[in-house]
């Protein structure tokens, strides 16, 4: 049964008549909308700045220490796993709850427990880390990782911190402020230091030390944003604190679980890869798999407001609206990362080419990858639609029977195919996971995101596909290869919105309507500041 704290249970049923459901519907997914334009807007701009940082730190570290840089990281996510105990998560749901007047005392109780719970234990584990140096460069055979663990250690602690203040402000459904000070400040911050102190031939020391210098920032900056948001009553103070529910405790030890396996779903590949294979393999890996990361972009700006609202109508019974919000956003999502993820993997090598030479051959990584999380932005919101409304413990079957099986499918695949195996596995486990949390979603919660016009997509997919692959046969009259990236992109964005729009149900027309009329208000309000 899904955990909902009693104090908390909704006590009317909710209302279906159509007119209240497209009320609630248009005005959660103007909101979901809006914070969620905002976080993609300053994701991409992370994502255009840093993709030439990375492409100037490819270059001038080369394959290596971006090696030994995703050793570290390995630890230190490993690390933090037991430094967050879960809170992260249960912050996003658990602030979204006690969010309201009756419930300040304990959202009091919560935050200063917690925040204290953070800051202590990930102090104490971070000097264990930067100790322990030596053994972990034994265990990886990477002699360079001994005195960069010091600084991973400072980074680690740095990173739990800023990951904990930053699903808070998810909780208070404030995506919008947290992306400004993250993407707009911090963030920028940490790319203009990189290439300052790569030009002053640093090398990986000032790699992390620009890391560290820019989540020193964001931890502050995220800070002084918690305590705005934070309701007057709720914030600290030296009365006494009510203890934790047992609802709470349940979920950050079942999100505690879950993070554990998830980091051997995810992070089993670069462990073995270092284990097996040497440093400069797993940076070309590494490298190839950063950008398979930024497929889903869309789909986690998304995430990152509708993990809270689902919290929110789940407690409140609204189901027909949190179903219709699933299924439209899903379709979105996927209308938007299709062209990307087309271009990827058709021009897999081009996009690898940019890093330098060292890199090309991880262009398969990149292909194999994208596919798994394509298969993840076509199922949705599923693993927060299953954590948010209490059913954690069917996340966590998943999630421990993938784990399972990232292990041993890398440890079949690596010693054959070595990078690729990796690939593989990765991206099975994707999928794997995806389609069963799915399988969990229709159980639990009588949710799917498939519908008529879900299903249409298929048409403009088929139209980017052919048009890519033509693409790519002419491609060559194009003299350098960023702009045939540029080209194929917008030849794909073209060619699958022009094929979507006859397609348009009654829900997405109210959706873009909705935009543009958004988009022409914005655009007023410039000209008139600017006249």
């Amino acid at each position: 049964m899904p955990v909902v704290p009693e104090s908390l249970s909704p006590a009317v049923v909710e209302d279906t008549s159509p007119e209240l459901l497209t009320q609630q519907f248009k005005s959660n997914f103007k909101e979901i909308g809006r914070q969620s334009a905002i976080c993609l807007v300053g994701s991409l701009f992370t994502i255009a700045a840093g993709y030439f940082v990375k492409i100037y730190v490819a270059r001038v570290l080369g394959a290596q220490p971006l090696g030994v840089y995703a050793l570290g990281m390995t630890i230190v996510s490993f690390v933090q796993l037991f430094g967050a105990l879960g809170l992260p998560a249960t912050a996003a749901r658990y602030v979204a709850v006690y969010n309201r007047p009756d419930h300040e005392d304990e959202l009091r109780g919560f935050l200063t427990r917690t925040t204290f719970a953070i800051l202590i234990l990930n102090l104490v584990l971070g000097v264990g880390m930067a100790l322990a140096g030596r053994a972990a460069a034994h265990v990886y055979h990477a002699p360079q990782l001994a005195p960069m663990l010091p600084l991973f250690a400072a980074l680690m602690f740095l990173g739990a911190i800023t990951n904990f203040f930053s699903q808070v402000a998810a909780g208070f459904k404030d995506v919008a402020r947290r992306t400004m000070v993250t993407n707009f400040i911090a963030t920028p911050v940490g790319l203009v230091l990189t290439v300052v102190l790569l030009k002053l031939g640093t090398g990986l020391w000032g790699y992390v030390v620009a890391q560290i210098i820019s989540t020193i920032m964001l931890a502050v900056l995220l800070l002084r944003l918690m305590w705005k948001l934070t309701p007057a009553p709720a914030r600290f103070s030296t009365q006494s604190l009510p203890r934790l529910e047992k609802g709470v405790i349940s979920f950050a030890g079942a999100a505690l679980g879950m993070s554990l396996v998830d980091f051997l779903s995810s992070q089993a590949d670069k462990i073995l890869l270092g284990l097996f294979l040497s440093a400069k393999l797993l940076g070309i890996y590494v490298l190839a798999s950063t950008l398979v990361a930024f497929v889903p972009l869309l789909l986690q700006s998304v995430n990152q407001i509708f993990a809270p609202v689902i919290a929110d109508l789940y407690a409140r019974k609204q189901n027909a609206v949190l179903e219709k919000l699933y299924r439209t956003l899903t379709k979105w999502v996927l209308a938007a990362t299709l062209p990307l993820g087309l271009v990827l993997i058709l021009l897999a090598p081009q996009c690898m080419r940019i890093f330098g030479a060292d890199f090309e051959r991880g262009w398969s990584i990149l292909a194999i990858g994208t596919v798994g999380q394509l298969v993840n932005c076509a199922v949705g919101s599923v693993g927060f639609l299953l954590l948010m409304s209490g059913n954690q413990r069917r996340l966590l079957k998943v999630q421990i029977a993938s784990a399972f099986v990232s292990v041993t499918a890398n440890l079949l695949l690596i010693p054959v195919w070595g990078i690729v195996g990796a690939a593989v596995a990765a991206a099975l486990i994707n999928v794997f996971s995806n389609l069963w949390n799915f399988v969990e979603v229709r159980k639990c919660l009588r949710l799917s995101p498939f519908s008529r016009s879900y299903f249409a997509l298929l048409m403009p997919t088929v139209l980017v596909l052919g048009g890519l692959l033509l693409f790519r046969h002419f491609a060559g009259v194009l003299s350098h290869t960023w702009l045939v990236l540029l080209s194929a992109s917008a030849l794909s964005y073209a060619l699958f919105g022009a094929a979507c729009l006859p397609l348009l149900d009654a829900d997405d027309r109210l959706i873009a309507a909705g935009a543009w009329r958004q988009f022409r208000g914005n655009m007023r309000k410039l000209s008139v500041r600017t006249s």
